[in-house]
């Protein structure tokens, strides 16, 4: 769904409650209730409480937690499909459950378990018809990224699986016309035996690579250049134009200064932006989630290493914003720019000018990743 320019981001909190039904809406409780009905935008994070149970919130822009879903172990990136409203949260690597979770409440909560020799890598997407789930897992004993594709209109049988063209596969992303998947092969090899160690350090092979959705065949592959061999590709997403921004972790020397971000097109080469160096310094070498708002034409980057939270223009990719957030963890869109949650418990909504950011605390721990929920979750979101 596109939406016209100037139209109101209320329309994320309609969506999401037509797809929720109003059976669930009214099993919430009265702050719960008002802080739905208040919403812009309404937001989903996987979550560790202070009695170290771990489980996937949904939340209004101000922080406010709406609802709570448990899990059995630690999540990390998730999956939400507008077309259906069905929300997958993954298993933190080298986990092998993925919860799908039906806030319409037609069925229950469904966990899946990762195929024989394979694990989660923590990310996957759906196919703009909500159709299909893809996800990022790991073939560890023959080394190398497959994307699991799961049946959503049969139970989420695993239907088959594609080759990634790569190992160490992290994010996945398809394009919104559903033709192409596009992965984000972290180059670093790794084994469940092992546990989360990287095994290839001194030999890895980052790349990205573009995939047919409906044949799984290689459409484009970009490997990193020699001298950015140790330069990990993690993250992804697309910007109004259809370009495929990735986000990077350096695996090298901690006084090397890195290109950390950059962009590409189908057909053509990565280009990599050139950051200040002040603001690479920020980052410390690791960029642990990127995204894009698309309605305002910008690029979100946050650092829980470096404790911060960076602002680019799309166009040119100058930076607009570098603001110092300990613990910086997940990023989505938002109406004002981008929601931005931290390993501390803070929730928060940068806004326009003029405007005071919103946000609050909660006694939780907020996991890497944030997904925007509703109609408007992906094109034009912000």
């Amino acid at each position: 769904m596109t939406r016209a320019p100037g139209a109101s981001p209320l329309i994320d909190r309609r969506a999401f409650l037509r797809m929720a039904g109003a059976a669930w809406a009214a099993t919430l409780g009265g702050p719960s209730a008002f802080a739905l009905s208040r919403a812009e935008a309404v937001y989903a994070s996987g979550f560790m409480d202070r009695s170290g149970a771990f489980g996937i919130a949904v939340l209004a822009e101000d922080g406010t937690v709406i609802d709570r879903t448990p899990l059995p172990a630690r999540s990390h990136g998730m999956a939400f499909s507008p077309a259906t409203g069905h929300l997958v949260a993954f298993a933190r690597r080298p986990g092998t459950f993925a919860l799908v979770i039906d806030r319409s409440g037609k069925t229950a909560c469904l966990t899946l378990a990762a195929a024989d020799d394979r694990h989660f890598f923590g990310h996957g997407c759906f196919s703009p018809d909500g159709r299909l789930l893809y996800a990022s897992e790991n073939d560890f004993n023959a080394n190398r990224g497959v994307i699991g594709l799961y049946d959503a209109g049969d139970g989420y049988r695993r239907v088959g699986e594609y080759p990634t063209y790569g190992i160490g596969t992290h994010d996945l992303s398809v394009s919104d016309d559903g033709r192409l998947l596009i992965a984000a092969n972290g180059g670093i090899e790794t084994h469940p035996d092992f546990g989360r160690t990287k095994l290839n350090l001194d030999h890895m092979e980052p790349s990205l690579a573009l995939i047919d959705a409906a044949s799984g065949a290689l459409v484009e592959r970009h490997g990193l250049p020699g001298h950015l061999r140790q330069l990990s590709t993690r993250h992804v997403d697309l910007d109004a134009k259809g370009r495929i921004w990735f986000a990077c972790q350096y695996e090298g020397a901690r006084n090397d200064l890195p290109p950390l971000v950059g962009h590409f097109s189908r057909g053509e080469d990565l280009r990599f932006i050139d950051l200040p160096e002040e603001t690479t310094a920020a980052l410390a070498n690791y960029v642990g989630a990127i995204a894009v708002n698309r309605h305002h034409h910008l690029v979100g980057l946050t650092s829980p290493r470096g404790a911060s939270f960076v602002v680019l223009d799309a166009a040119s990719g100058r930076v607009l914003r570098q603001e110092g957030i300990t613990d910086a963890a997940g990023i989505a869109a938002a109406p004002g720019g981008f929601a931005v949650s931290a390993y501390d418990g803070r929730f928060t909504v940068s806004a326009p000018p003029g405007r005071p950011p919103a946000g609050r605390r909660e006694a939780v721990a907020w996991d890497q990743h944030i997904a925007r929920l509703g109609a408007d979750s992906r094109p034009d979101a912000g």
